[in-house]
């Protein structure tokens, strides 16, 4: 308990374990020092400068050191930056096994939501008259990719130069809208240059040229090149007929790999999953991380969630069908709910309505600021 004892004008307040001792004098500037109390001769003194309009305090107390060992050991998540899709390559189990010790560890990261989430394997509520309804706003084929996606390219060549056709308009169309990938295939097949044979032998200038515009062209050039003469030397010209064969290939990742097998070799090894894919099924409710309700976070991710639960029938046709509707309603910005005949049934109708691009108004605005 403290105590206070009145002596002379001075004050010595003690709370244990370290006294307080102030120290007050009439004269301005008086330096005054406390000797310790006889009761207490461990005590430590306290300096105190005063005058009539201010008094200060000093104190002094036992630094103890501070045991950390009994703190909580907050684990430290590792933040995995997203490669570009440009670079995105097959991982293989490395990050499977990863995120699967991640997820069986008995910590927790705080980042991830864990709250009665989807058993696996379980379809979500309505998915299928969704689907159906996307069907029908679907029906007029009025997309890009109805007429020009990666799956169109070389539909009039025999079998082996289809499939290379079908690879190389595959590695064009990352980060590249339909209508610039077709250009550019075109200009390819018009110059004699959609066969291994002919891409080995030409110049990689000359590549570039035709293939420019498309996103990373300068880097899909020398990849290009690299393809070709991998497929001339070990699969006489022709294609690698397997998921692994595929994702070794310089630029090739997942959804390429899928789509390939899909359309070259007939061959449903899994769902091709795109930008849009990967957007829509998230605003739709229909994928999540495994063992919980948060969004996927990469198109592989999404894969792997879609997977589990949609038929394998369903497998092939949904990439052209959400693509396709990504392209026309179901907009990166400014979605058109207003428009989707599903928005009853979709958890994020008009919750992404606003877009991050400035209008011209605003623009101006801006400009005649600076000027």
């Amino acid at each position: 308990m403290p105590m206070i004892h009145f002596s002379n004008r001075i004050v010595v307040v003690s709370v244990a374990p370290s006294p307080l001792v102030v120290m007050m004098s009439e004269t301005p500037r008086r330096f005054c020092k406390a000797t310790p109390s006889e009761s207490n001769t461990n005590t430590p003194t306290s300096i105190v400068d005063a005058s009539h309009s201010q008094v200060r305090v000093f104190v002094r107390r036992n630094k103890r050191p501070r045991n950390k060992d009994h703190l909580p050991k907050v684990p430290v998540t590792k933040k995995l930056g997203l490669p570009e899709i440009e670079e995105f390559a097959y991982c293989g189990t490395s990050e499977s096994a990863q995120w699967k010790s991640e997820m069986n560890s008995d910590v927790i990261p705080a980042a991830i939501e864990v709250s009665s989430p989807r058993s696996c394997g379980e379809s979500p509520v309505h998915w299928e008259k969704v689907l159906e309804g996307i069907r029908k706003m679907r029906c007029s084929g009025d997309a890009p990719v109805d007429t020009m996606g990666c799956e169109k390219a070389g539909d009039t060549l025999p079998p082996k130069e289809r499939r290379f056709a079908v690879l190389v308009s595959s590695l064009l169309s990352s980060q590249t809208k339909d209508p610039v990938t077709h250009g550019a295939i075109q200009r390819l097949l018009e110059n004699g240059l959609l066969t291994a044979e002919a891409i080995n032998d030409a110049d990689e200038e000359t590549i570039k040229k035709l293939i420019y515009p498309v996103g990373f062209y300068t880097r899909k050039a020398t990849n290009l090149k690299k393809i070709a003469n991998i497929c001339l030397m070990k699969y006489k010209g022709d294609i690698p007929s397997t998921i692994e064969q595929l994702l070794l290939l310089p630029g090739i990742g997942p959804k390429m790999a899928h789509l390939v097998m899909n359309v070259g070799w007939d061959n449903v090894q899994g769902i091709c999953v795109d930008t849009h894919v990967h957007r829509i099924c998230n605003r739709l409710g229909w994928v999540s991380r495994l063992g919980t309700k948060q969004k996927t976070s990469t198109p592989e991710e999404t894969r792997e969630s879609l997977q589990r639960w949609l038929p394998k029938e369903e497998w092939v046709p949904i990439n052209p069908l959400l693509v396709g509707f990504g392209q026309t309603i179901c907009t990166p910005l400014r979605p058109r709910c207003g428009e989707c005949s599903i928005r009853e049934l979709c958890p994020s109708a008009f919750k992404d309505t606003s877009s991050s691009i400035p209008s011209s108004k605003s623009k101006k605005s801006g400009l005649n600021k600076k000027l």
